[in-house]
């Protein structure tokens, strides 16, 4: 298997070079700003920079809301944040309808971009809100009625469930926010507008960072609230975006805009929606389901073994933000060249993003290997924590750089509308490969906690190389949507 050259591209004065002799800062502020740029026409490498960059900081500024929660709510004790990572993993799995829908929505929106025809985009942006809205209203309602037996389901304390439920109740009852936000992130994406998105997110933060000590230690008239002042604030940043968001797709002007003549219900692109969006949440549920149990794997080997594992985890999905920003793009260009019929260009653009994120995951992968243990220690004293997450770190390095295959190729699939292949890639590298290789090397092959590392390394491989074949073969440039 090899990547097509790069060197025309990249060649001083060739007609295609990458930024068609802007500069870097000013392609960088263009791509902050937002372009106009027809990105199913034009040089490859200038339109994976314009969309992955504010798509690289849209998903920064998401985990920025977690963050922030986390950080004031250290301040009212223990219980409290127990709170917040008990329903952050509610959350998670609830996330996956809404990452699900996200991934048809771009497919559709950006097929339909490519084909020069906004006016089907619009309409099915219409129906993935719709649709949406449906789904989210049920899953509000249940979360408030079922918050405190959930927290309880959980291991929560009583003392945490009483203290914890009205912020569970909030998070979850603003499901209704949530959905939006996404689904229309998602929206915007597919037509070629990420700086929109991340301008909303930026604006959703904003309010966030400042009502959330308002909210929950108080000021003047404003009482404190304690932990459930951290939903509201989240919940009203959150809201904001999504005011902003509609208020930018309905006035028009954009690369989408919404009428009233789109606010009718059509059943056949609903469909189509459900369709594509069952196998990406079915995706998302795969892999984070065989998360959980490689989690509780280790945590049979104690509470260092189980804290330097999370060290490494958190570690190594920081370090893989850039590259989720660059498969985003890619699922958004696939869907465009597919839709202005140039499949030779989404294969393109594939190849050309992998070789991109294998550069940089492999010089974050050389760092690791350098620093691994200075870089443990920046979190933690601890020895026996230092040992298990400094080893796991360097295990992880060696295969990290095939990552780049397992972050891009599955968002071209799913750009291209095949979400079929990679929901059957991760059901056999996750539940037949990496679970049973864990209990295996962590068992009877006796590697302990660091056996668990090494599955997750030979998974990453084979789910690389894997993807990587089956693009190859070039079925999925005959989808239709």
């Amino acid at each position: 298997m090899s990547l097509p050259s790069v060197s025309a591209e990249l060649a001083p004065g060739a007609p295609s070079a990458a930024l068609e002799g802007q500069g870097w800062r000013a392609a960088l502020a263009e791509a902050v700003r937002g372009s106009h740029q027809d990105f199913s026409t034009g040089p490859v490498n200038r339109a994976l920079l314009l969309l992955s960059v504010p798509m690289v900081l849209e998903m920064v500024m998401e985990s920025v809301f977690a963050l922030v929660d986390v950080f004031f709510v250290s301040r009212l004790g223990a219980e409290a944040v127990a709170t917040v990572g008990l329903t952050e993993s509610m959350l998670t799995l609830a996330y996956t309808v809404p990452l699900g829908l996200s991934i048809g929505a771009t497919a559709l929106v950006s097929r339909r971009m490519g084909e020069k025809n906004p006016e089907r985009a619009a309409s099915a942006a219409v129906q993935t809100l719709g649709l949406g809205l449906l789904l989210a209203l049920p899953m509000s309602v249940l979360g408030v009625l079922f918050a405190r037996p959930l927290l309880s389901a959980l291991g929560a304390s009583p003392a945490v469930v009483a203290q914890g439920a009205p912020y569970t109740q909030v998070m979850l009852g603003s499901f209704v926010i949530v959905m939006p936000l996404f689904l229309i992130s998602a929206i915007l994406r597919g037509a070629g507008d990420a700086a929109t998105s991340m301008r909303a997110l930026f604006l959703a933060n904003s309010v966030n960072i400042v009502l959330a000590p308002l909210f929950i230690f108080g000021l003047g008239p404003v009482p404190g609230l304690g932990v459930a002042g951290a939903a509201i604030a989240t919940t009203l940043g959150r809201l904001t975006g999504v005011v902003y968001q509609l208020h930018r797709l309905m006035r028009g002007g954009g690369r989408l805009g919404l009428g009233r003549r789109h606010l009718r219900l059509e059943p056949s692109t609903m469909l189509s929606l459900l369709r594509l969006s069952g196998g990406a949440i079915l995706q998302s549920v795969l892999g984070l389901s065989s998360w959980l149990v490689l989690m509780r794997i280790v945590a049979s080997f104690g509470s260092a073994a189980m804290a330097g594992y999370t060290l490494v985890m958190r570690i190594i999905l920081f370090a893989q933000q850039p590259s989720w920003g660059m498969s985003h793009a890619v699922g958004t260009l696939v869907g465009q060249s597919l839709g202005a019929r140039d499949a030779e260009r989404a294969e393109r653009v594939t190849w050309r993003a992998s070789l991109f994120t294998i550069l940089f995951l492999g010089g974050v992968s050389l760092v690791f290997l350098t620093l691994s243990e200075p870089l443990i220690r920046a979190f933690t004293i601890e020895a026996d924590v230092v040992l298990h997450a400094s080893r796991g770190l360097r295990i992880l390095s060696w295969g990290l750089f095939l990552y780049a295959f397992v972050t891009i190729i599955p968002h071209a699939f799913n750009g291209a509308g095949d979400t079929t292949t990679p929901t059957a890639i991760n059901l056999l590298c996750a539940w037949g490969l990496q679970i049973p290789l864990a209990y295996a090397l962590t068992g009877p092959a006796g590697l302990g906690p660091e056996g668990a590392f090494l599955a997750i390394a030979i998974t990453y491989a084979v789910l690389g190389i894997t993807s990587a074949a089956l693009f190859r073969q070039g079925k999925w440039k005959t989808r239709s949507l």
